[in-house]
């Protein structure tokens, strides 16, 4: 192994090397066909980094999958067991800003000493170990998922909660034998190419964590797919439950508080609290209480033959906990002066949904501008094999007067973050991704009616040349109307510049200028952007999006 540096950058550039999460889809769709093969790699790998299967029982797993909502069960249920005064670990997918994201103690980061620390510990094991036998590096994914395992064994953490990355049954991750407790939160529509096209065949995916003996609870899910979960947790000897709403454990007048905005949040926290509460009972822990009596498996739901989990009364660590959950990039306002950042990382139809009930509840809200001068603008990518049109579809109602196109590239430079680096997808066909999608959502403007243009404002005179705006590049308009209402930029960077047109304090207003392609709808939109009273600005579509726009309007999360 040649010499390299034990420093955060060196290790972060060496982990880019095993692959970005591109490479792993693919990966993993080679092998679908033959999981055992997937999980005795996942094994051989880790054995070569020293540690056994065995070796993870030890770390009191609560293993959560789904479609949509996961990271942020995750996230309650975390945050609700720090409560109890336990040392909490802490295993998510994907990064926004910073990979050591992906790794918590007690709630935060990895620190780069001890990310680099664990990372050469582990990247070394692995690589004195390669012989013509095993020559191979674990990918990406899967490297980090061996380097939690490392972190949280020797911080010897009470307990780990570990995201799946994707589904379910194939997933590394279910390398885990005997977690304490499994969950399912919201199925739906999602990585078609590895899971499947249909929600049955996802729940399938979904399912494939269930463990003999180990308790597993599920938000309410449609009808059939509820029956695939069923159906997989007897044939494991898994005991499912269906979680009861969150109106279930607000008894009285209580209301429980969420520190994560939306309704579709409910779901979650309800999630969260059997997760929790099981764990701690199952762990020996005292502290909660059956509000109604009625034993696991005495009540069946309303659906089908899944019973129905207990309520009970939360406790003030659990109540406290709800409320001081925080998860970055989803439904997440930043209030920045006259502009308004919506920022959530949906990116299935149903979480677009979700996504689009929030924005417009917070959007009414807000005090209106008096003299009614407020812009809407969507700022929108999508990756993978998603379909765009459908979720492009789904934000229609929400009224933008522009909507914006750029790839997940911070800056238009290749020198950006390490962190975010991703070799696998060139700026080219970034780029051709978001001009597609700016032709899709032009179609939909057009078929609704649209597009919708916003009234000029009036400003009197001729418009002044702007320093801000000759700042940009702008993707040429191909085969556009004049009157279109939507715009590509090469970069988050540059998309951010001319929505915020200077008046976010918080968004540096770049030194050097490095030439534009002016174009009327930049230029238009420009005026209006500058006069008006309030901006508000969705950001959605993708949580690598989300990421490099967190990065830029809060540069504290890359510290």
């Amino acid at each position: 192994m040649r010499m390299i540096k034990d420093t955060y950058k060196d290790a972060i550039r060496t982990l880019n090397t095993l692959q970005t999460n591109a490479s792993y889809l693919e990966q993993v769709k080679r092998e679908r066909g033959d999981p055992r093969a997937q999980l005795e790699a996942m094994r051989g790998f880790l054995e070569r980094s020293g540690l056994q299967v065995e070796d993870l029982d030890r770390l009191n797993i609560i293993h959560v999958t789904g479609t949509k909502g996961k990271g942020s069960a995750c996230a309650f249920t975390e945050r609700i067991l720090r409560g109890y005064g336990l040392r909490t670990g802490f295993y998510s997918s994907p990064h926004l800003v910073q990979v050591r994201e992906r790794i918590r103690i007690n709630g935060q980061p990895l620190s780069k000493e001890l990310f680099s620390k664990y990372f050469w510990l582990v990247y070394r094991r692995l690589w004195d170990t390669k012989d013509e036998a095993q020559a191979n590096m674990p990918a990406y994914f899967r490297f980090l998922t061996i380097m939690a395992f490392h972190v949280f064994l020797q911080e010897k953490v009470d307990l780990a909660v570990v995201e799946v990355g994707i589904g379910g049954a194939f997933d590394c991750t279910n390398i885990v034998r005997t977690p304490v407790v499994c969950g399912v939160s919201s199925l739906g529509i999602d990585h078609t190419s590895i899971l499947g096209d249909t929600v049955e065949k996802i729940a399938w995916q979904k399912g494939g964590i269930f463990k003999p003996g180990v308790p597993a609870f599920t938000v309410p899910q449609p009808e059939q797919p509820l029956e695939v979960l069923r159906d997989r947790a007897r044939e494991c000897g898994c005991p499912l439950y269906l979680c009861p709403e969150l109106d279930a454990f607000e008894a009285g007048t209580q209301v429980l508080e969420l520190g994560l905005a939306g309704s579709h949040q409910r779901s979650n926290a309800a999630l969260a609290l059997q997760l929790s509460r099981t764990w701690l009972q199952r762990r020996g822990y005292e502290g909660t209480h059956v509000l109604q009596d009625v034993l696991p498996g005495a009540e069946l739901s309303a659906q089908r033959s899944v019973p129905l989990a207990p309520t009970f009364c939360p406790s003030d660590a659990m109540i406290q906990g709800l409320r001081d959950t925080e998860w970055l990039g989803r439904t997440q306002v930043l209030p920045h002066g006259p502009v308004t950042w919506y920022i959530d990382g949906a990116h299935t139809t149903s979480s677009i949904q979700a996504c689009v009930r929030w924005f417009r509840q917070a959007a009414l809200n807000e005090d209106k501008p008096q003299d009614g001068s407020e812009v809407r603008v969507l700022l929108f990518n999508a990756t993978g094999d998603r379909d765009t049109a459908a979720l492009l579809k789904l934000l229609l109602p929400c009224h933008f007067d522009y909507a914006v196109f750029c790839p997940n590239f911070t800056e238009v430079s290749v020198a950006t973050s390490a962190d975010q680096q991703n070799f696998n997808v060139t700026l080219e066909n970034a780029l051709t991704r978001c001009v597609e999608n700016q032709k899709t959502w032009t179609r939909l403007m057009e078929e609704k009616g649209g597009p919708w243009l916003p009234a000029p404002l009036e400003v009197g005179g001729l418009l002044q040349p702007d320093p801000l705006r000759e700042a940009l590049l702008l993707v040429p308009p191909a085969e556009r109307p004049l009157n279109s209402t939507s715009l590509v930029f090469p970069c988050i960077s540059h998309a951010l510049q001319w929505i915020a047109q200077g008046r976010d304090p918080h968004l540096p207003i770049p030194a050097s200028k490095v030439g534009a392609h002016l174009h009327p709808v930049a230029t238009s939109g420009a005026v209006l952007l500058q006069e008006a009273a309030t901006i508000r600005v969705l950001v959605t579509g993708s949580l690598h999006l989300v990421g490099g726009v967190l990065k830029l309007l809060d540069p504290m999360l890359s510290q």
